[in-house]
């Protein structure tokens, strides 16, 4: 078998392959306001957040992020948006930091309560497209606001083509049942383990 006859079999499979995928692609026509949920131990679920605000600023779409738990950290990507891209994304800080270090309940409740707020004002604003709710699964998870408000809120009065994304571990199952996308991050490895701690540019 030469060399040759090995790219033609490749370029017949790919051929086939893209036929079928071109007719799957063509049933593939709807357009709704999505709700996303990142969750699962391992890390990246609000990395993938952000990644998706940058693709929005790209493309001149109105968002905004409100981060919830994480209020006393300096994060790249707060002073990424904030310093260069105010205009195209706005940014609340509603948290004062985890909650195991604030050590106290009730201004954790306040703080997720301002978060909320704030989110739902921006969710309804028609001009803003996507919306990011970074971490407010930990404020759910804890019981600092009910899950049934939000839940009623996103299935409606969240406007119809209005992308909202919600990030942070253990995921309520009724928000899990409402959501369009779920996606759960599998901790494979991680260097917190061995010794590492927090580092700028890969956890802040």
């Amino acid at each position: 078998m030469t060399d040759t006859d090995d790219a033609a079999r490749h370029r017949d499979k790919m051929q086939k392959i893209k036929a079928a995928r071109d007719r799957m692609m063509e049933t593939k026509t709807g357009e709704k306001g999505l709700i996303i949920v990142h969750t699962g131990a391992g890390k990246g679920k609000s990395s993938s957040g952000f990644g998706m605000i940058m693709r929005c600023v790209a493309h001149d779409m109105p968002c905004a992020v409100v981060q919830f738990i994480k209020g006393n950290w300096t994060t790249g990507e707060r002073e990424f948006l904030r310093g260069r891209f105010s205009q195209e994304c706005t940014f609340v800080v509603s948290g004062e930091g985890f909650t195991w270090e604030t050590q106290d309940r009730d201004r954790d409740i306040a703080a997720a309560r301002a978060g909320w707020d704030a989110a739902k004002d921006l969710i309804r604003n028609p001009d803003i497209r996507f919306v990011l709710l970074d971490e407010i699964n930990i404020a759910l998870r804890y019981d600092y606001l009910p899950v049934d408000e939000v839940v009623s809120f996103l299935r409606d009065e969240k406007p119809p083509m209005t992308h909202v994304v919600l990030t942070g571990r253990n995921a309520k199952p009724e928000l899990i049942e409402i959501a369009d996308l779920v996606t759960e991050m599998t901790l494979v490895k991680h260097p917190f383990r061995d010794g590492i701690k927090a580092q700028k540019g890969v956890e802040f």
